[in-house]
């Protein structure tokens, strides 16, 4: 402290978005092109990249930013606006948030030539009072968790509405298809083992019997990093779209979505929820005093950080709000064991002394 600036690990972020991008951005981007061209746009996804991620791709791995490029040149890919530092300033700074959501919005515009008409907030963060935030700023859809907890009997496969705003529209997670992929598809000791395309689009086909859309949504990394390319996860993938697409199913992004369906109803949502751990709260950020301290302190800084507009201040500032960081501090037992699998720390008291002393660092120089 107070002698050496360089905060970020640079061997390690170069070491992990090498490893992403070799085994799940080029093949997965890859393979998607194909698809998207073997079938004259019918295949539809969306993409949430965070200001971050492109900032690293940029970076350590320009030939990944240039591979999700030419996905967008297709026509047949959405990109999806979030905070462009994957923060959590919805919940501790509106002021931040807007900022963060314009930056994003601009650099989605400038990277992949998209201004974006859908939100999906970090780690799909959603409120009443979010929502309405996010209508205020221009968006017509968000995207959020199905969470059993908010919907009781209702099912995730409709569009729904913001309950103060009832023209911002709201695409629910269908939880329990997206985790088949991105936590079960190579788990020996689940019932459904080995997952096939077949058995697959047999239950999306079941779902699609009781609702009007069904929001498949999961962190990209599944395909080929947190889903080994050795467990089939790549064939799988091109076997359903081929077999979906010929058995009539329907692909969209969001914005065509919102476009050919009306919400059924509106959906109340006074606390907010995300699609993390068994709860879907946010306990994974807030649950214990180490994570507080660290938030509170952290966007204390806001008014000295803008203050002192400073160019290299205003990097920093993007990197201290990532969500991760307090996520490495979590405490909480998971029970997919998430923090555990990803958490660079020994401890997530370890967590907490390097980002805290990273942190005051930062203050000592703004006040200097």
């Amino acid at each position: 402290m107070g002698v050496d600036t360089n905060y970020t690990d640079d061997h390690l972020n170069r070491t992990t978005v090498r490893q992403v991008t070799e085994r799940c951005y080029l093949p997965m981007n890859e393979l998607l092109l194909s698809l998207i061209k073997r079938h004259e746009g019918a295949l539809r996804v969306s993409f949430s990249l965070s200001g971050t991620a492109v900032e690293q791709m940029r970076q350590y791995a320009p030939e990944a930013l240039e591979s999700f490029r030419r996905l967008a040149e297709t026509g047949a890919v959405e990109f999806v606006a979030e905070t462009y530092s994957h923060s959590l300033s919805s919940i501790t700074s509106p002021e931040e948030f807007k900022k963060e959501v314009e930056l994003h919005t601009a650099m989605t515009e400038e990277v992949f030539g998209q201004r974006p008409t859908t939100f999906r907030n970090t780690e799909m963060i959603y409120s009443d009072a979010i929502g309405e935030a996010v209508s205020q700023m221009g968006f017509t859809a968000m995207i959020t968790e199905g969470a059993k907890h908010i919907l009781g009997w209702k099912s995730p496969n409709y569009l729904y509405a913001n309950a103060i705003n009832p023209r911002l529209k709201l695409l629910l997670r269908n939880a329990r298809l997206s985790d088949d992929l991105r936590y079960r598809f190579s788990d020996r000791t689940w019932n459904e083992w080995p997952l096939t395309a077949d058995k697959y689009l047999s239950w999306i086909m079941a779902d699609n019997n009781q609702g009007d859309v069904i929001n498949m949504f999961l962190d990209y990394e599944t395909f080929g990093y947190h889903q080994n390319a050795d467990t089939g996860i790549f064939d799988f993938f091109s076997h359903f779209i081929d077999k979906a697409l010929n058995e009539g199913i329907e692909f969209g992004t969001p914005k065509s979505v919102i476009e050919r369906f009306q919400p059924v109803s509106v959906l109340h949502i006074p606390y907010a929820i995300s699609w993390t751990d068994e709860e879907r709260d946010l306990t994974a950020w807030f649950g214990n005093e180490l994570q507080n301290e660290a938030i509170s302190k952290l966007y204390a800084q806001r008014d000295k950080v803008y203050a002192a507009n400073n160019d290299e201040f205003f990097h920093v500032w993007r990197i201290l709000q990532n969500s991760n960081h307090f996520y490495y501090m979590s405490t909480k037992w998971f029970s997919d064991n998430s923090v555990a699998n990803v958490n660079p720390y020994g401890s997530p008291y370890e967590a907490f002394i390097n980002y805290m002393n990273v942190l005051s660092d930062f203050i000592r120089r703004l006040e200097a």
